[in-house]
């Protein structure tokens, strides 16, 4: 299998591209350090995926953050900037559609592919009870919107094609330390085995959904 993971240089990122090597699988790894990739920017996402040659069997869009140059989750509205509202929205929701938008071309039409992307249990509209974290969930409920609107278009022409979100859990990271207390948390390595179990476990009937780590649907 050829596996591409659009960024490679971070925690699970290069988690996942440590799995995939192990099995004996060809990866391709980008990312802003390796390759000058700034997913917030068309023309960069143009410049990296169009120097791909080839199609890929798997694509995974690992990028993300929690924390934008030092801004943290919006605990009240008292908190919100449009500035760190405009960033989150920039990296988290836009950052991977520009990437499935330039990566449609490198996706097989004559067999099945699949293409996960990173999302989050709270840019869930429905099972949001706690509130708070204004930017990040917003950004990730546009981007579960983004992948389920992708996916109608992306079987039309790759009818074989699963294009989904994916949550990963809690996942060991600096930042989990000071905002992931209360949940189960796993290590890199054990979220990439888990989201790569998930993703190659689904059919084109899945394409346009939203799973976590266990391969339950999560509510829109």
């Amino acid at each position: 299998m050829r596996a591409l993971v659009v960024g490679a240089s971070g925690g699970i990122g290069a988690a996942v591209c440590d799995t995939l090597r192990a099995r004996g699988d060809e990866v391709v790894g980008v990312s802003r350090s390796g390759d000058g990739l700034d997913v917030t920017d068309d023309a960069s996402v143009a410049r990296v995926l169009g120097g791909l040659e080839g199609v890929f069997d798997l694509v995974m869009v690992t990028t993300g953050a929690l924390e934008i140059d030092g801004a943290g989750p919006e605990k009240s509205l008292r908190a919100l900037d449009s500035g760190v509202l405009a960033a989150q929205f920039a990296l988290n929701a836009m950052g991977p559609v520009l990437v499935i938008r330039h990566a449609l071309r490198l996706l097989p039409r004559s067999r099945v592919s699949r293409l996960g992307v990173l999302s989050a249990r709270v840019g869930s509209i429905g099972d949001n009870a706690l509130g708070g974290w204004y930017g990040y969930r917003a950004a990730k409920a546009a981007l579960n919107q983004f992948v389920h609107t992708a996916a109608i278009e992306v079987a039309r022409s790759h009818r074989q094609a699963v294009l989904v979100a994916l949550h990963p859990g809690t996942v060991a990271t600096a930042l989990t330390s000071v905002h992931g207390a209360g949940h189960a948390v796993v290590s890199p390595q054990v979220a990439a085995g888990n989201l790569l179990a998930v993703l190659e476990g689904l059919t084109p009937a899945d394409s346009g959904g939203f799973f976590d780590f266990a391969a339950k649907r999560i509510p829109w």
